[in-house]
């Protein structure tokens, strides 16, 4: 039996370094019921290179789901002195 995925599309914005080899904005398709390190996996991004994420201009963490629409930014650390 073959399983049925349903499937839900978020807008990625990637910012700085996480654009290298990637891009800078795209619709993504998911699983429904996704959650921000799944995006991260498949986008093959480590959680160690993210320093901030907002979703729909909020703050975001990890472990949020994500929702048919939702708009995803991921900006890397930032540093300086």
């Amino acid at each position: 039996m073959t399983e049925s995925w349903i499937l839900m599309e978020v807008d990625v914005h990637l910012f700085s370094t996480l654009q290298k080899k990637r891009f800078r904005e795209a619709r993504i398709q998911l699983q429904e019921g996704a959650c921000i390190t799944d995006l991260l996996s498949l986008l093959s991004i480590s959680s160690d290179d993210v320093g901030i994420l907002i979703v729909n201009n909020q703050d975001a963490t990890f472990d949020q789901p994500l929702n048919e629409g939702d708009a995803v930014t991921i900006i890397p650390p930032i540093g300086g002195g």
